[in-house]
């Protein structure tokens, strides 16, 4: 899809105003349950109603594309969230700077990923071999995330970050590299997911940065909640299983979006509605 200079500007002058508007405003009152919900509420509404822009301004092909992508991103920054959620309460972040913290992780995110879609898109087009490389990594990560469970207790206590708190760094500081460090990881996993399903620069950027407004609203939603959806690492493996093999299968038989975009709402409904009906666990 080619995009003009124009689209990109609007684009990238939209994402910027939204964006001042979750790190500058939102934080008012997205640390209290119910402000927490609605503004997660709101900014998954935007997110979609951009899909109706690209609908509107291309075709359903590319509105397609651009939700299969929001939706696995989404999906994907629900363990992102967890694991920064374990990263505070490991360096002890004071409640005043999780924040601070958080919108730190969010720019950092945003910048990595960018620059994550741009390296990968262009490996894409002069060694399509890569597909099948990408697609490995996701079948793979998806697996080890299926057999070892919800990460984000290791991913607190990987060596790099013992090594931080082995130096003695500030809490605040020290939190502040563990969550850029989380989001080299997360990029790794998230950009192959999305370029599983399109390769097209404008809908890659437009799905990831969507995806990541309001990620501080959603940490104090499931902030102590990551024990409530126990099965979601499941549909989150399942997912990286599902778009890994789709790149490794690309050049064999041809999954259409639509099938696609079903799978992976499909996939997270159900593993989001089995943790919410599943019966807690008395000791």
């Amino acid at each position: 899809m080619s995009v003009s200079l124009l689209g990109w500007a609007g684009l990238i002058a939209a994402l910027l105003a939204l964006l001042s508007v979750d790190l500058f405003f939102a934080h008012r009152s997205a640390h209290t349950l119910r402000g927490a919900v609605g503004w997660s509420v709101l900014w998954m509404a935007v997110g979609v109603a951009f899909g109706l822009v690209v609908l509107a301004a291309v075709d359903g092909a590319a509105a397609g594309s651009y939700w299969a992508g929001f939706l696995m991103e989404k999906a994907l920054s629900l363990d992102n969230v967890f694991v920064i959620a374990v990263l505070l309460g490991t360096f002890a972040v004071p409640e005043a700077k999780k924040a601070d913290v958080l919108t730190f992780g969010i720019v950092v995110a945003l910048v990595l990923r960018t620059v994550f879609i741009v390296a990968g898109i262009a490996l894409l087009e002069v060694f399509h071999p890569a597909l099948y490389l990408m697609g490995a990594l996701l079948v793979v990560t998806g697996i080890r995330l299926a057999v070892k469970g919800e990460d984000a207790e290791g991913a607190a206590d990987s060596r790099p970050l013992r090594f931080l708190r082995r130096l003695g760094i500030r809490p605040l500081l020290a939190a502040l590299l563990a969550v850029a460090f989380a989001d080299v990881i997360f990029a790794v996993d998230s950009i192959p997911a999305v370029l599983a399903i399109t390769t097209d620069t404008f809908i890659v950027f437009a799905a990831n940065a969507f995806a990541l407004l309001g990620l501080r609203a959603l940490y104090f939603l499931v902030d102590g909640a990551a024990d409530r959806f126990h099965y979601l690492h499941y549909g989150l493996a399942a997912l990286l299983i599902f778009v890994g093999a789709k790149m490794l299968l690309e050049d064999v038989i041809h999954v259409p979006l639509g099938l696609s975009l079903a799978a992976i709402v499909a996939i997270l409904g159900a593993a989001i509605g089995a943790s919410l009906v599943r019966r807690p666990v008395h000791a």
